[in-house]
């Protein structure tokens, strides 16, 4: 036996042996040789499957790409990881992974496929099992939105207007009582000014559990009020820009955006001892970033990512399929950016 002769008896041992699916095919879209494992996957007998075009064994949902990668087979361009699904002569459908090469001296094509279907069927369950799980997490944040904004109105509808009520019988009080003494008159002034503060308090509190401008004006007027009010209350100036196209982002988005600041503000004010803030939402092709950034003392991130702030912040930015990153160096400040893809926005629309 020469050389040659040993080289084809190997090769037919390994195509005859391997538990892989090997098959030859030719230009014309037929089956020219399969292996054992094949015929025993599919279910057909040899005769079978040479006689009908390969694309007849193909589920009719994979057929167009399959030809179009075939095509791209033919013209040179070896397939590699392709996936598809053939169906068996008893019905089941099996999901097949795809090594491929054309040997255009002989107008054939050499393929070898492993069966995944199971790990096809695992990616499902646990693609299904994260769907319910994100229904659920929504369904769980959209409920305590709806708490907080019922919270908010009660806020304003009753403790505002009690508190609105002690300040005007003040009023009445030191309009009906002109003549009274120095000490009194002074008592009555700081009650005035107190109730005063606790109304334009419960407004703010009101708001910061459930800002009602969002829905009213929209995530980049929400945000310009918000940098107004973190620069009043802690004297750092603060500013935002919009560098996108706000309709192109869900209610959703717009609220978890909207709070992933709050959450970076309340850290600034709290821990940053920052001179500047600046908040930007800009587009950036395929994705839509929003980012806090200070210029504060900075931290070691490793060591505060375990911090109830940030994890919250991580939360959000999970619930709507986008990734935190977070930046920071020792005494040159810190960047938080939220970035989701444009094709996450959609999922999320139709969620």
């Amino acid at each position: 036996m020469n050389d040659q002769e040993k080289t084809e008896l190997e090769m037919f041992l390994f195509f005859e042996m391997t538990p892989d699916l090997v098959c030859i095919a030719g230009k014309d879209g037929y089956f020219k040789k399969v292996n054992r494992a094949v015929i025993e996957k599919l279910g057909y007998t040899e005769e079978e499957l040479f006689a009908k075009p390969i694309s007849f064994f193909i589920h009719e949902e994979d057929r167009q790409i399959t030809k179009r990668k075939r095509a791209d087979l033919l013209a040179g361009k070896a397939l590699i990881n392709f996936e598809n699904r053939y169906v068996t002569k008893q019905g089941n459908c099996i999901w097949l992974h795809w090594t491929s090469i054309y040997l255009p001296d002989k107008e054939v094509a050499f393929g070898i496929a492993k069966d995944v279907t199971e790990k096809k069927q695992i990616e499902k369950e646990i693609e299904e099992n994260y769907l319910k799980f994100k229904g659920l997490a929504n369904h769980f944040k959209t409920s305590l939105e709806k708490d907080r904004k019922y919270f908010a109105f009660e806020l304003q509808a009753d403790l505002a207007q009690l508190a609105s009520i002690v300040k005007i019988d003040i009023e009445w009080l030191k309009d009906k009582l002109p003549d009274l003494p120095d000490y009194l008159d002074s008592r009555m002034k700081h009650a005035s000014a107190i109730s005063e503060l606790l109304i334009n308090t419960i407004r703010k509190i009101s708001f910061s559990v459930s800002p009602d401008m969002l829905d009213d004006l929209g995530l980049d007027e929400s945000l310009r009020w918000l940098c107004k009010e973190f620069t009043i209350l802690t004297g750092i100036p603060s500013r935002f820009e919009s560098k996108h196209k706000e309709k192109i982002l869900t209610h959703e988005v717009q609220l978890d955006f909207f709070r992933i600041c709050q959450e970076a503000l309340n850290n600034v004010k709290h821990h940053a001892e920052a001179k500047s803030v600046k908040i930007i939402i800009e587009d950036m092709g395929d994705n839509v970033c929003l980012s806090i950034v200070d210029d504060g003392k900075g931290f070691l991130v490793e060591q505060k990512m375990k911090k109830s702030g940030l994890i919250n912040m991580q939360e959000r930015a999970a619930s709507i399929n986008a990734e935190l990153i977070i930046q920071s160096e020792i005494v040159k400040g810190t960047r938080v950016s939220t970035r989701i893809k444009k094709h996450a926005l959609k999922k999320n629309k139709s969620a």
